[in-house]
């Protein structure tokens, strides 16, 4: 029996219903699987929901910010995103490329260089993910495991296993986010300071997207999420990791 490739998830994020319906145009005849968002919470919704290999993000999003919801998305995912700017956006697309957008196109576009972006985005995001793999073979003489609770990790390799020896999957924002809390076992870590530890993210002021990703790890980590005994929030104040940590050579 013959299995068919899996077909590549586009997310196209736009107020514009007519833009929308352009890159669909654009992208469904090539063979990719579109998706559309209006919002930022039904991209969120989306996101949720499906895992996508690629997002184009309008940068106006009418009343709502695209380069807030391009950092959010950057905190939880390695999504590739192709911001869609206005012809004189200048400053926003610089700004968007610094918060984690992998490349941008600027309105009016042509379909040719619509669909050489993405495909030159997407070559670059699966080179990614063969590094990713080739880190995750054989480790290095000087690596170490960290275990807490009935986890063990490996930083380098990006390697996350249970006492079954079933592999967790993170994404990289999660696994830096997780090696802080595993590097300060039982330290009280206020949002700024936890910001100020993940390297890499470009944060804003007031900046909330970190209790979103802290929710994201949790499910992921915890017994019952709902009821969060490993990474505990103490009110007023921040975050604690409560588990006892052991590292091993």
């Amino acid at each position: 029996m013959t299995v068919e490739p899996r077909k590549t998830r586009i997310l196209v994020v736009d107020d514009d219903a007519k833009v929308r319906t352009l890159l669909r145009r654009c992208f469904e005849p090539e063979g990719y699987l579109v998706s559309e968002a209006a919002t930022g919470a039904e991209a969120h919704a989306e996101l949720a929901a499906e895992n996508y290999d690629l997002i184009t993000l309008d940068l106006n999003l009418g009343a709502e910010d695209g380069l807030t919801l391009a950092r959010e998305i950057r905190a939880d995912s390695d999504v590739p995103i192709i911001m869609v700017t206005g012809k004189g956006d200048l400053i926003d697309t610089v700004v968007g490329l610094e918060v984690g957008a992998d490349d941008y196109i600027s309105k009016p576009f042509h379909v040719r260089e619509v669909l050489a972006r993405v495909r030159s985005v997407l070559r670059r995001a699966e080179s990614k993910a063969a590094l990713r793999e080739n880190r995750e073979q054989p480790a290095d003489p000087g690596s170490q495991t960290y275990c807490f609770d009935r986890w063990q990790v490996d930083f380098q390799r990006l390697d996350m296993r249970d006492s079954d020896n079933v592999k967790n999957t993170l994404t990289t924002g999660e696994f830096s986010l997780l090696e802080v809390f595993v590097n300060n076992p039982g330290r009280v870590m206020t949002r700024n300071v936890l910001m100020d530890n993940l390297r890499g993210q470009d944060w804003a002021a007031n900046d909330r997207s970190i209790d979103n990703q802290i929710a994201r790890l949790r499910k992921k980590i915890e017994r019952d999420p709902a009821q969060p005994e490993l990474i505990k929030t103490v009110r007023g104040a921040g975050y604690t990791f409560t588990a006892k940590v052991d590292k091993r050579v």
